[in-house]
């Protein structure tokens, strides 16, 4: 007689369980060190984006799980250091988006956020001038030391499109009437805090029906 699954290998809710217990083990860990904290959140999410990689289903429902785990993150401020964890459009773009990054880097950088006035933008290498030109020819990115900015965006807190029981912080850009309307209006990040300083974000697509579909994760690590 067969033996139980149980026997031979973790279940779906002991994996979700043993996310949300390390998830309890870094916020604990952030009342006394809160840098480490947020360097080995930032680690299990570069990690869970390799998995994705290699196996794209139980890679997502983990970082899934992990996500619904977060909270609004409370006064992001200034600019942040920004990787994409796992794109999820289709999986040739996946590989060629992981192959870009590992060999020259992405475009972009990450997020500046100004608290008071709830709204922000990115960041993005300086080569990226030439390719946001070429997709966007009277959109025009602007310096920011060596680097540029583009994409503003406003945000607010609100129920996730994508898993309603969850509040984000919404990154959105259709507000914004300078934003490009090929791809970035269509374009809705969302934010979760899973312990100062390392937020886990989604990027979500909006179809003309209103639905959303989820092309990827991002994160955002910012000072602790």
């Amino acid at each position: 007689m067969p033996e139980p699954a149980s026997a031979t290998q973790p279940s779906v809710a002991d994996a979700q369980s043993a996310i949300a217990s390390r998830v309890a083990e870094l916020r604990e860990q952030a009342a006394s060190d809160p840098v480490e904290a947020r360097d080995a959140a930032w680690s299990w999410f570069e990690q869970l984006g390799e998995e994705a990689g290699r196996d794209r289903e139980a890679g997502t429902a983990a970082l899934t799980e992990l996500f619904s785990l977060g909270i609004p993150p409370a006064g992001i401020d200034g600019r942040t250091e920004g990787i994409l964890v796992a794109p999820l459009i289709a999986s040739p773009i996946d590989r060629a988006m992981r192959a870009i990054e590992r060999v020259v880097g992405l475009p972009w950088l990450g997020k500046r956020f100004d608290a008071d006035a709830n709204r922000g933008d990115n960041v993005l290498r300086q080569s990226a001038r030439i390719p946001a030109k070429l997709f966007w020819p009277l959109y025009s990115t602007r310096p920011l030391g060596d680097d540029r900015t583009a994409f503003d965006f406003e945000t607010r807190v609100e129920a996730s499109e994508d898993d309603s029981s969850v509040d984000v912080l919404v990154i959105d850009y259709v507000v914004v009437d300078s934003n490009p309307r090929f791809v970035i209006k269509r374009i809705r990040d969302e934010l979760v805090e899973i312990v100062p300083g390392a937020n886990l974000g989604k990027v979500l697509w909006r179809h003309g029906d209103g639905s959303y579909t989820l092309i990827g994760y991002f994160a955002l690590r910012s000072p602790a």
